[in-house]
């Protein structure tokens, strides 16, 4: 049996499972979470129709997500049709808040994938941007600032970005609350140390 669930019951999630840390640092998998986040629920045909890969592969990756709590079926297809959801609106994870070696491993390589993925996509947007849509071209770029901040303050600093970022968090999850001349946006944040890039000497 199959019912509705609401947003928040598909909150973000912390993962903190090696083998889920594992299963989802996959350039497809990831792929379909973001088609998933685009139009749910979605069959394992209309998955690969957006991810550019085989139904049959589709559906075994969708089915490795559902091993691991990352999609559920929906329900309501007619037939074998097989729609799927997602069970969550996102996942986070610290790579450095476990001392235990498998967990520190995964989620290594997890950042790995999600960082060749994040980079590859920043230089496609860079190539593609001028012909987007002036009032989308204008919010479409990037920026460069340098703070001085403690660790307790860049911590308080995302948490407030994040409170900011939040405000339309529900949207994700339930799509009526969605403005019909809304679209997808990404938002990729990068904050590290300026001093970690430089070398010796400079």
């Amino acid at each position: 049996m199959f019912r509705d669930v609401t947003s928040e019951e598909r909150a973000h999630r912390e993962l903190t499972d090696p083998k889920a840390m594992r299963a989802i640092a996959h350039p497809t998998r990831l792929a379909i979470l973001e088609a998933l986040a685009r139009r749910e629920p979605l069959t394992a045909t209309e998955v690969s129709e957006m991810v550019g890969e085989s139904p049959t592969n589709c559906a075994f990756h969708l089915r490795t997500l559902a091993k691991y709590g990352f999609v559920e079926e929906a329900g309501g297809g007619p037939g074998r049709r097989r729609p799927w959801r997602r069970a969550h609106i996102g996942f986070s994870y610290d790579e450095t808040s476990t001392d235990e070696p498998e967990a520190r491993i995964a989620a290594h390589m997890l950042s790995s994938v999600l960082w060749e993925q994040w980079l590859s996509k920043l230089a496609q947007v860079n190539l593609l941007r001028g012909g987007f849509p002036e009032q989308w071209r204008k919010i479409t770029g990037v920026s460069e600032t340098v703070f001085y901040l403690t660790p307790e303050e860049a911590e308080a600093f995302q948490e407030e970005l994040r409170t900011m970022f939040f405000r339309y968090h529900d949207r994700l999850g339930d799509a009526s609350l969605r403005p019909a001349d809304s679209v997808p946006i990404e938002f990729i944040q990068f904050m590290f140390p300026f001093d970690a890039t430089r070398t010796e000497g400079d």
